[in-house]
């Protein structure tokens, strides 16, 4: 169901909290909690269990915003690793938080978007990722071959909630959506029972924080676009492209102050640097050196998928390659999307192998003993001679799983018939499509 409309002369007259519990607005911020689905938060209701909670406490939970006498329960902490090392934190708010937020963020998403810079790629609508990655090949491509690359220190958890309220109060007029909104900024954090107040930040996990985001960094897009920078953004992530190295340099040292200075923000100065893009990443991609730059997935990226891979085929043995390629085949065609961009082979065809390797490794654990082991070659077509040998031959699992008999008893071809998603021939059929 489409949310409703608000002119703004309706919303200067009921205000915004009367849009945000609107029936259209709440029902679309409903059907988007649903189809997120995710965890449940301190108290424990989960998605499924939304419904039916809503049926009995909503005339009471809309009457208290209206009144602006709702108090958000607090978030559940989450930490998880990241993929270059250390932790990031998520906060996970109620279900019903989540529907609150959610539409706020439906309301409010109107009024902010004509005020965000073109530059900003990052939890817009119509604007994603690879957008970002194609202006910044062309940027490359022109002439502007070094980067600035800015890594802000735990943005989520640092946000100064004084500085961020006096940006939304500058568009919000309704009291009680500003007052709503600090009191989701200081809800508590909830870890081991014991529930830590919070005086900065905005930990991910809502509806809410990435539009928040967008609105603390539109001053920092202002900022460059005065000085007459090219750059992309997407959240935190910024990437500003130069002629020069000199530049770059004076150009971080000045957009350091800037955002210690206008926006209490920390650069990262172990993870920010001034280099060329084939150097760095950038969303998960990189580039090639050429004149007319080609884009290649990162180093980092294809670790991070091979960590991920690892996990999914760890304690394997128990189960058939059908059901691990069942298992992998959400993780592996959704990669495989997302990097459909990349214009080099680099790194796919490696992986796909690597990934057959695994499994292979997997069957050859599984037969466990030599019988078995030459049995299962020669169902597989090789003659018995060469299975006996192969299966005797003393040599370990990884070994054997990367050998010519194990090659040609489980070719390619096998792995296709199980359904396994070949990254290189999903990357290429995307890009022949698109």
């Amino acid at each position: 169901m489409a949310a409703r409309s608000w002119t703004k002369a309706e919303v200067a007259t009921a205000g915004l909290m009367e849009a945000v519990v609107e029936r259209g607005n709440l029902m679309l911020a409903y059907q988007r909690v649903v189809e997120n689905k995710g965890a449940a938060g301190v108290d424990e209701l989960t998605v499924t269990e939304l419904k039916e909670h809503l049926k009995r406490h909503w005339p009471t939970l809309r009457a208290r915003l209206l009144a602006g006498q709702y108090w958000p329960a607090a978030v559940r902490r989450v930490d998880i690793p990241k993929p270059q090392g250390g932790e990031r934190t998520l906060g996970i708010p109620t279900v019903v938080d989540r529907l609150i937020q959610q539409a706020l963020h439906q309301v409010l998403q109107p009024i902010f978007e004509p005020t965000f810079s073109e530059a900003s790629y990052g939890f817009r609508p119509g604007r994603n990722a690879h957008q970002a990655l194609r202006r910044a090949q062309q940027y490359v491509a022109s002439g502007k071959r070094w980067v600035v690359d800015i890594d802000l220190e735990k943005f989520f958890d640092r946000v100064n909630h004084d500085l961020l309220m006096s940006k939304l109060a500058l568009k919000v007029g309704d009291a009680r959506v500003l007052v709503l909104i600090r009191r989701y900024l200081q809800a508590g954090m909830m870890a081991d029972g014991l529930v830590q107040p919070r005086t900065e930040g905005t930990p991910q996990g809502g509806p809410l924080s990435p539009l928040l985001s967008n609105i603390l960094l539109t001053d920092l897009d202002r900022e460059l676009e005065r000085r007459g920078h090219t750059f992309c953004r997407y959240a935190d992530d910024c990437n500003i492209y130069v002629g020069r190295e000199r530049a770059g340099v004076r150009l971080m040292e000045r957009l350091t102050r800037f955002l210690h200075e206008r926006l209490k923000l920390t650069v990262n100065q172990a993870k920010s640097a001034v280099a060329r893009p084939w150097r760095r990443s950038f969303l998960g991609y990189s580039m090639t050196a050429h004149p007319k730059p080609k884009l290649r997935i990162a180093s980092s990226s294809l670790r991070k998928l091979t960590a991920r891979v690892r996990t999914l085929l760890r304690g394997a043995q128990g189960s058939s390659v059908a059901c691990l390629v069942d298992r992998l085949t959400p993780v592996l065609r959704g990669w495989a999307v997302y990097f459909k961009l990349a214009e080099t082979k680099r790194g796919l065809d490696d992986r796909d192998g690597w990934i057959r390797h695994k499994l292979r490794c997997v069957l050859w654990r599984q037969w466990k003993r030599p019988y078995a082991r030459a049995r299962n070659l020669m169902q597989r077509g090789l003659n018995r001679e060469r299975a006996w040998r192969s299966a005797t031959n003393g040599r370990g699992p990884w070994w054997n799983a990367g050998a010519p008999h194990m090659h040609a008893a489980f070719p390619k071809s096998w792995f296709d018939s199980l359904g396994l998603v070949s990254l290189l021939d999903t990357v290429q059929r995307l890009q022949r499509v698109s």
